[in-house]
Protein backbone atom coordinates (compact mmCIF):
# COMPACT_ATOMS: atom_id res chain seq x y z
CA UNK A 1 0.00 0.00 0.00
CA UNK A 2 2.75 2.46 0.63
CA UNK A 3 4.26 1.32 -2.85
CA UNK A 4 0.94 2.70 -4.34
CA UNK A 5 0.31 6.21 -2.44
CA UNK A 6 4.15 6.65 -3.43
CA UNK A 7 3.51 5.96 -7.44
CA UNK A 8 0.75 9.26 -7.15
CA UNK A 9 2.70 11.68 -5.59
CA UNK A 10 2.19 14.75 -7.19
CA UNK A 11 -0.64 13.81 -9.83
CA UNK A 12 -2.74 16.91 -7.95
CA UNK A 13 -0.42 19.76 -8.67
CA UNK A 14 -0.66 19.73 -12.29
CA UNK A 15 -4.40 19.22 -12.09
CA UNK A 16 -5.08 22.44 -9.96
CA UNK A 17 -2.50 24.63 -11.89
CA UNK A 18 -4.01 23.99 -15.10
CA UNK A 19 -7.01 24.81 -13.25
CA UNK A 20 -5.80 28.05 -12.04
CA UNK A 21 -4.74 29.08 -15.61
CA UNK A 22 -7.75 28.30 -16.84
CA UNK A 23 -9.75 30.19 -14.21
CA UNK A 24 -7.50 33.02 -14.83
CA UNK A 25 -8.17 33.16 -18.74
CA UNK A 26 -11.91 33.05 -18.10
CA UNK A 27 -11.72 36.17 -15.64
CA UNK A 28 -9.17 38.07 -18.14
CA UNK A 29 -11.77 37.35 -21.29
CA UNK A 30 -14.91 38.48 -19.09
CA UNK A 31 -12.95 41.66 -18.04
CA UNK A 32 -11.97 42.61 -21.65
CA UNK A 33 -16.03 41.89 -23.07
CA UNK A 34 -17.90 43.24 -20.08
CA UNK A 35 -17.24 46.43 -21.37
CA UNK A 36 -19.13 45.73 -24.77
CA UNK A 37 -22.13 45.22 -22.37
CA UNK A 38 -21.94 48.14 -20.39
CA UNK A 39 -21.89 50.35 -23.36
CA UNK A 40 -24.72 48.61 -25.20
CA UNK A 41 -27.09 49.01 -21.94
CA UNK A 42 -25.50 52.72 -21.90
CA UNK A 43 -26.91 53.02 -26.13
CA UNK A 44 -30.15 51.70 -25.11
CA UNK A 45 -30.85 54.31 -22.18
CA UNK A 46 -29.40 56.45 -24.62
CA UNK A 47 -32.21 55.97 -27.70
CA UNK A 48 -35.06 55.82 -25.33
CA UNK A 49 -34.42 58.79 -23.68
CA UNK A 50 -34.55 60.41 -27.39
CA UNK A 51 -37.00 58.88 -28.18
CA UNK A 52 -39.18 60.64 -25.28
CA UNK A 53 -37.86 63.63 -25.99
CA UNK A 54 -39.13 63.73 -29.03
CA UNK A 55 -42.55 62.24 -28.02
CA UNK A 56 -43.13 65.57 -25.42
CA UNK A 57 -41.29 68.01 -27.99
CA UNK A 58 -43.64 66.70 -31.01
CA UNK A 59 -40.90 67.24 -33.11
CA UNK A 60 -37.49 66.62 -34.37
CA UNK A 61 -35.13 69.55 -34.15
CA UNK A 62 -33.82 71.65 -31.36
CA UNK A 63 -34.90 70.55 -28.51
CA UNK A 64 -33.37 66.23 -29.91
CA UNK A 65 -30.12 67.98 -30.43
CA UNK A 66 -30.15 69.87 -27.26
CA UNK A 67 -31.17 66.20 -25.49
CA UNK A 68 -28.52 64.42 -27.89
CA UNK A 69 -26.12 66.73 -26.68
CA UNK A 70 -26.88 66.40 -22.82
CA UNK A 71 -26.63 62.41 -23.41
CA UNK A 72 -23.49 62.35 -24.94
CA UNK A 73 -22.10 64.77 -22.15
CA UNK A 74 -23.22 62.58 -19.84
CA UNK A 75 -22.85 58.77 -21.34
CA UNK A 76 -19.44 59.24 -22.70
CA UNK A 77 -20.70 58.70 -26.43
CA UNK A 78 -20.68 59.89 -29.75
CA UNK A 79 -23.38 57.67 -31.51
CA UNK A 80 -24.83 58.42 -34.96
CA UNK A 81 -28.51 59.16 -34.68
CA UNK A 82 -30.45 58.88 -37.59
CA UNK A 83 -34.60 59.72 -37.23
CA UNK A 84 -37.30 58.07 -39.61
CA UNK A 85 -38.95 61.40 -40.01
CA UNK A 86 -37.78 65.14 -39.15
CA UNK A 87 -39.80 68.27 -38.17
CA UNK A 88 -42.76 68.55 -37.01
CA UNK A 89 -44.70 65.27 -35.81
CA UNK A 90 -48.64 65.22 -35.75
CA UNK A 91 -50.17 64.09 -32.81
CA UNK A 92 -50.11 59.57 -32.97
CA UNK A 93 -47.61 59.83 -35.66
CA UNK A 94 -44.98 56.98 -35.00
CA UNK A 95 -41.19 57.40 -35.63
CA UNK A 96 -38.17 55.75 -35.16
CA UNK A 97 -34.67 56.43 -34.14
CA UNK A 98 -31.78 54.83 -34.52
CA UNK A 99 -28.28 55.01 -32.71
CA UNK A 100 -25.26 53.22 -33.66
CA UNK A 101 -21.39 53.47 -32.18
CA UNK A 102 -18.41 51.39 -33.03
CA UNK A 103 -16.35 50.00 -30.08
CA UNK A 104 -13.75 48.22 -29.95
CA UNK A 105 -12.96 45.03 -28.36
CA UNK A 106 -8.74 44.31 -27.01
CA UNK A 107 -8.54 40.85 -25.69
CA UNK A 108 -5.98 40.02 -23.42
CA UNK A 109 -4.47 44.00 -23.13
CA UNK A 110 -4.99 44.59 -26.54
CA UNK A 111 -3.44 41.45 -28.21
CA UNK A 112 -6.42 41.47 -30.66
CA UNK A 113 -8.30 44.16 -31.98
CA UNK A 114 -11.87 43.50 -32.91
CA UNK A 115 -14.33 46.26 -33.82
CA UNK A 116 -18.25 45.91 -33.03
CA UNK A 117 -21.07 48.18 -34.13
CA UNK A 118 -23.55 48.65 -31.21
CA UNK A 119 -27.15 49.76 -32.57
CA UNK A 120 -30.39 50.61 -30.46
CA UNK A 121 -33.52 51.88 -31.97
CA UNK A 122 -36.72 53.14 -30.09
CA UNK A 123 -40.03 53.93 -31.74
CA UNK A 124 -42.77 56.02 -30.45
CA UNK A 125 -45.32 58.38 -30.97
CA UNK A 126 -45.87 62.23 -30.74
CA UNK A 127 -47.92 63.34 -28.00
CA UNK A 128 -48.45 66.92 -29.56
CA UNK A 129 -51.46 68.24 -31.95
CA UNK A 130 -50.03 70.66 -34.22
CA UNK A 131 -52.92 73.59 -35.61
Amino acid sequence: MLKLLRSNRGEGYIDVAVLVLCVMLVIALAVSVLPVFVTKNKLDTYASELCREAEIAGRVGSETTLRAEILTENTGLVPNILWSKNGRLQLNEEFTVTVTVQTDIGIFGGFGSFPVTLKAAASGKSEVYWK
